[in-house]
């Protein structure tokens, strides 16, 4: 008989290995194990939500009639590994191979590669995962000859590949990219949808208590849980972003508004990404309603670039660069993590609203993922390992193949450009530019040296300095060098010495 372990991110009925499976004589495997669940200290919502939308797929699966082994968490249990609970299983019962689908992240990837069918003695078939838009072949495809690899003409040629909003062989509307249209601030008007609420069975609510329990010292809480944990409920979420926050997306999805955590949003990136809704039907769904006059070609095509662009790039390129990588470190960075990233008790607003969404929903959108924690954790130095881990403890989404490139290229610019032309660098004017945040803050951000002035500015203007040899040669960065040698001198050392100060004193801001 045939052994088939599915992962928590594989929740899905279309998963390669299911195909290759008898159900009369084959046998499925899934597990709830303590080494997945510790390996960082994942937010309590992304333990639940996992481990929720995984019985709730094993029972489907024994509903259509499969054979399935379960084992649940028990943090007792001798079997702390997935590798433990395949081997118990293949041994009851004689398996002759295991097959799985290709898992998602390198280290687990490389451990059942490298060690996973000595251990077993039997042999380890791995598929490929065609729940993506991209394969890796064809990522390496696109890849060979070029020496940048730029996310805007990866995402031309899967909006070719694909024919999604193209006109022949060019962009609908007569561009690839209205980015430039989905930049306004939100001032109150139109009102903000309210989110679809879910209720969870006795099972799923023992799986919340089991999590309060056995994971107290993780972060976050789960009394606002609000994730979907089955398909049903998943495409409830689907169905009621592309009809009630898909219009408004495009015009709004970069900005922050004080109190409100999702905005115009479609929070289905943890549906997704553990397999409970497919990229494509996502994508099929946003552009049926454009189709039907229901939402602005702005706000879908901006929308579709987030999944056919971004999540399928920086799949490709996390797979085409691992394990090296993980280890990147371009900028030098040495600073530890500043201990409110794990606590939220800052007196920053902006980073305080955004560490109030993270522990309160493990979410935060992307504005305030790369412009506020992750501005601040570029401007301070941070080590790349230690913002990387964070990122992928808190966030109910984070799975290291999406997680990793997105904060090592785009945020922490550690990839020596890789990813991006430019770091996403910017002082507190940006922030107030998209968000009512500096309102509420003790810091003045029309200041940049005084005592009260907003870190971000002196912090933006040492960093600019700190690595003038490596970004002044940056035709994108052009004008901030000119700006920065308009200055008097003793403009420049005032910033300086605040940055100084604030470096030396980042973790009581």
């Amino acid at each position: 008989m045939k052994l088939a372990l599915i992962l928590g991110d594989q929740l899905s009925a279309e998963l390669s290995c299911l195909h290759e499976l008898d159900k009369r004589t084959d046998l499925i495997v899934m597990a709830e194990v303590n080494t997945e669940a510790r390996y960082v200290k994942h937010h309590k919502q992304k333990i639940a939500l996992i481990f929720c939308a995984m019985r709730h797929f094993a029972r489907q699966l024994q509903d259509d009639g499969w054979q399935l082994h379960y084992h649940a968490f028990d943090p007792e249990s001798t079997q702390r590994s997935l590798l433990d609970v395949v081997a118990a299983v293949a041994d009851k019962h004689g398996a002759n191979e295991l097959v799985m689908t290709e898992c998602g992240e390198y280290r687990l990837h490389h451990d059942i590669v490298s060690n996973w069918h000595k251990s077993l003695s039997i042999p380890v078939t791995l598929l490929t995962d065609d729940r993506f838009l991209c394969s890796k072949t064809r990522f390496a495809d696109w890849v060979h000859g070029r020496k940048q690899l730029r996310m805007e003409y990866f995402y031309r040629e899967m909006r070719r590949d694909h024919n999604l909003l193209m006109d022949g062989n060019q962009p609908e509307g007569g561009e690839w990219n209205f980015d430039s249209s989905n930049r306004r601030a939100y001032r109150g008007d139109p009102p903000l949808p309210a989110l679809p609420g879910f209720s969870y069975t006795h099972d799923d609510k023992a799986v919340f208590a089991l999590v309060e329990e056995h994971f107290a010292d993780h972060p976050g809480t789960l009394t606002r849980f609000n994730w979907p944990v089955t398909r049903t409920q998943a495409r409830q979420a689907l169905e009621d972003f592309v009809q009630y926050r898909l219009p408004w997306f495009g015009d709004f999805q970069d900005a922050m508004t004080q109190g409100e955590s999702f905005m115009f949003h479609s929070l289905l990136s943890t549906s997704i990404n553990c397999g409970l809704l497919s990229p494509r039907e996502v994508i099929d769904a946003a552009v049926d309603v454009y189709r039907a006059g229901k939402a602005p070609l702005n706000a879908t095509e901006g929308f579709v670039r987030q999944i056919l662009g971004w999540r399928e790039y920086v799949r490709g390129l996390y797979w085409l660069k691992m394990p090296a990588y993980a280890r990147s470190n371009g900028l030098g960075n040495t600073r530890s993590l500043p201990a409110y990233y794990w606590s939220g008790d800052t007196g920053m607003n902006c980073m305080r609203e955004a560490f109030h969404n993270t522990f309160e929903h493990a979410y935060a959108h992307h504005i305030q993922r790369l412009m506020v924690t992750g501005n601040f954790a570029l401007l301070a130095g941070v080590t790349p390992t230690e913002i990387c881990d964070w990122y992928l403890a808190v966030y109910a989404d984070a799975y290291d193949w999406v997680e990793l490139p997105n904060t090592l290229g785009m945020v922490m610019h550690a990839d020596d450009g890789l990813l991006g032309s430019k770091p996403y660098a910017a002082s507190g004017n940006y922030i107030n530019k998209m968000s009512d945040y500096c309102k509420h803050c003790r810091y003045s951000v029309k200041t940049s040296t005084d005592h009260d002035s907003c870190p971000f500015n002196s912090l933006y203007w040492h960093f600019m300095s700190s690595h003038r040899e490596t970004f002044s040669s940056n035709p994108r960065m052009t004008m901030i060098y000119r700006s920065f040698d308009k200055m008097a001198d003793d403009k420049k050392q005032a910033l300086m010495q605040r940055a100084s100060h604030l470096l030396e004193n980042l973790d009581v801001l």
